[in-house]
């Protein structure tokens, strides 16, 4: 290399001339400006349509007409409570809080318990049969609700348990212990078996070690369970209008149909009602919403 050359790179280098800003590189998983607005654009809109039912169903439940929804712009100009004063006033609103709450907490408990206990055998335990055991739980839910209609009603009338709380809770459970036994298998498989080693050196019985150290560990997967036991028995129709003959036993879900007859249909009571009932559903999800993604996602991490 000349000596031109040098002087002139050393030159243009120099402590004078301002060195060229280093190229940023963007990190793995960083959006573009561009992708992030579209990002926010798309979950905005998602947003909107997730929520658009909510508020229109509330904006119905103002209209004091049960005709108002045929004309919703006249709404606005006769928005009253009224609709919500006599649903708690005139109405079974109370008995059916009390037997749906009766119900779905009936369920949530039984059918927790019961899947927590499967589910923790079948992921602990080696005994003959135990995955089949496992497909068989499956395979009752293949079965549609007009086919299991008759047996279950023969069988409840058989135990005398048709128009009782109980009966009904054992029928839910039917449904939410299958999928929630499936669900807790699947998250006990991700805590450590020498968990259970530890307590068995300290002493403790099997029983002991899944109550006092296995069942802390899967909150987040029992709150799963106990949300989707809940929302199962909160919102069935099909068993709870079969199987609970007294007005004063509807849940909410049968409740909401004394509001239509063959020739009238009260909607803007109907809106009113559902509204209602929303309340202690968003009530349970609150106590339940800070396990639900971790007990959601961690059970398919290991199979």
């Amino acid at each position: 290399m000349s000596t031109t050359t040098v002087e002139t790179s050393a030159a243009t280098t120099g402590p004078g001339t301002p060195a060229a800003p280093p190229r940023r590189t963007r990190r793995r998983g960083e959006n573009t400006p561009l992708g992030s607005l579209v990002s926010h654009g798309v979950l905005t809109v998602a947003s909107l349509i997730a929520l658009f039912p909510i508020a229109w169903l509330v904006f119905l439940s103002l209209g004091p007409d049960k005709d108002d929804y045929l004309h919703p712009g006249g709404i606005w100009r006769k928005m009253t409570f009224a609709n919500y004063s006599f649903v708690l006033q005139h109405t079974e609103f109370f008995d059916w809080l009390k037997s749906s709450l009766i119900v779905s907490l009936g369920t949530t408990v039984i059918g927790v318990l019961i899947a927590a206990t499967t589910g923790y055998a079948v992921s602990r335990m080696r005994f003959p049969g135990y995955r089949k055991f496992m497909w068989v739980l499956l395979v009752t839910q293949m079965f549609p609700v007009a086919v299991l209609m008759v047996p279950m009603y023969q069988i409840l009338s058989d135990l005398q348990l048709v128009d009782s709380y109980l009966g009904l809770v054992l029928v839910y459970c039917t449904t939410a212990v299958p999928y929630c036994a499936w669900l807790l298998k699947g998250y006990f498989d991700t805590i450590p078996f020498e968990i259970d080693e530890a307590g068995r050196v300290d002493g403790l019985s099997p029983f002991g070690t899944f109550a006092r150290l296995i069942l802390p560990l899967a909150r987040p997967g029992l709150a799963v369970a106990a949300f989707y036991s809940f929302l199962t028995a909160f919102g069935e129709v099909a068993f709870a209008s079969t199987f609970m003959l007294s007005d004063t036993k509807y849940t909410f879900a049968v409740g909401l149909q004394t509001f239509v007859s063959e020739h009238d249909a009260q909607r803007n009571l109907m809106a009113a009602t559902a509204v209602l009932i929303a309340i202690p559903v968003s009530a349970f999800f609150y106590l339940v919403q800070k396990n639900l993604v971790t007990g959601l996602t961690a059970g398919g991490t290991k199979g």
